[in-house]
């Protein structure tokens, strides 16, 4: 069973710095991941938030692919095609790593991964979508629309929900810092 993340926040914290910086307050990561991660140049770190999805290949080995993600209500969302690798792999392995870079974190957030099928969180996923400028449509528990990010394979894309189990939030600005959340 999947854990429902809070607004009471992880279950621990701990200080992972060796240098003396304060541990960083989860509810700053929150209020950060809250504001949105747009792909537009000029609004995240280093230029923009950059985000990568890392899965287990059949091989063992690690898959990682860029994409585009949501911050809905302590979770992180994504679309890929089903024919995509990342897909397939998620398919047979739910672990995964999202990885995000912001002006004052670099996070990484644990967790398995699972296809959204509640229509009315579709909907909430459409609406967040077209409010960053991208007009999916949804036909049948899945998004269409004319173009999507060249690693979300084509259309239709299904919906991916990451609930984080473990999130580590690194300090890319004052006073920087080193803390990991277990929810």
């Amino acid at each position: 069973m999947v854990r429902e993340m809070t607004t009471k926040g992880p279950v621990s914290e701990r200080n992972l710095d060796g240098y003396g910086a304060p541990l960083i307050e989860w509810t700053r990561v929150r209020d950060r991941l809250e504001q949105g991660l747009t792909q537009v140049p000029g609004t995240g770190g280093p230029d923009r938030h950059t985000c990568w999805l890392a899965t287990v290949a059949p091989d063992g080995k690690p898959h990682v692919m860029p994409l585009g993600v949501l911050w809905i209500d302590g979770a992180l969302y994504f679309n890929s095609g089903a024919g995509t690798r990342k897909a397939r792999n998620l398919a047979r392995n739910p672990d995964c790593v999202l990885t995000i870079a912001t002006h004052e974190f670099d996070l990484v957030v644990e967790g398995p991964a699972k296809k959204v099928t509640d229509d009315a969180m579709l909907r909430r996923i459409v609406e967040a979508y077209r409010a960053q400028g991208w007009e999916p449509t949804l036909r049948d528990g899945t998004l269409y629309g004319p173009y999507s990010a060249p690693s979300a394979g084509p259309p239709p894309w299904d919906v991916y929900e990451v609930r984080p189990a473990t999130v580590f939030a690194l300090g890319t600005a004052e006073p920087y810092g080193a803390t990991r959340y277990r929810f």
